[in-house]
């Protein structure tokens, strides 16, 4: 019988509530078979891949090419896994069939941004993640109010996979300091103004003063491409739950 989402979860929670971020990213790892983590090889993912290099070079990690990145982008993603040494990374596409009937002169975005990130991110990672039992996030708290609740481990609803967030306490000092602490390279376009970077066509400068993701879809309420609601909302549990 496989264990219970909800119980490994629970067990993560209460045992590793005040283990540092790597610690916990091992527990997790241990608790499940089949894991991949997902990257955007963007302006703090270095934090998080060079953990799983420390654990696992070999463990699958998943990026997304919309095919409307940034070139800096697809450049940092090959010169940072090879950096860290890491031996199984996937670029994921979205279905090239797809692009041709929804998308056929690349401009989707201006009209809907939803469906644009529906066939461009959401819809390959959808099908990469079938048979995994869980995946890796570097979703933060401090990143956005829809993840100011957010959980060290969480369960998707739809799927029953798991999905670890093991750096979901971290704030921007955190990460500023471990990215110097361990001489890790910087994602070309942060010095350049962009601290948060997704789909080039969607990105934006972000002036002194403004959050962080103020950049992304500019002049819109859109906060989240969409590929964290994947296999549906995911239920953190509650904190006497997980007591």
């Amino acid at each position: 019988m496989q264990p219970d989402p909800q119980a490994i979860v629970a067990g993560l929670i209460a045992r590793q509530r005040a283990t540092p971020a790597q610690e916990f990213l091992k527990a997790g790892l241990a608790q499940l078979d089949r894991v991949a983590m997902v990257s955007s090889f963007g302006a703090d993912s270095a934090v998080l891949l060079h953990m799983i290099a420390q654990i696992d070079r070999a463990l699958p990690v998943l990026f997304i090419d919309t095919l409307a990145l940034f070139p800096e982008t697809v450049a940092y993603q090959r010169d940072l896994a090879t950096h860290l040494g890491l031996r199984n990374v996937q670029t994921l596409t979205p279905d090239r069939e797809a692009l041709f009937v929804r998308d056929p002169d690349g401009l989707l975005h201006r009209s809907d941004t939803e469906s644009c990130c529906q066939l461009r991110k959401s819809e390959p990672l959808t099908r990469a993640l079938a048979g995994y039992d869980g995946w890796i996030t570097g979703r933060k708290r401090h990143q956005a109010d829809t993840r100011a609740s957010l959980q060290r481990a969480e369960v998707e609803p739809a799927t029953g996979r798991i999905r670890l967030n093991p750096l979901a306490d971290w704030d921007a000092p955190a990460i500023a300091a471990y990215l110097e602490a361990h001489d890790l390279p910087r994602h070309p376009l942060v010095v350049q103004g962009y601290p948060s970077i997704g789909c080039a066509p969607c990105t934006s400068r972000v002036n002194t003063g403004e959050d962080p993701r103020a950049g992304r879809w500019r002049g819109s309420e859109k906060t989240e491409c969409g590929i964290h609601f994947t296999g549906g909302m995911a239920q953190p549990l509650r904190r006497e739950d997980a007591a």
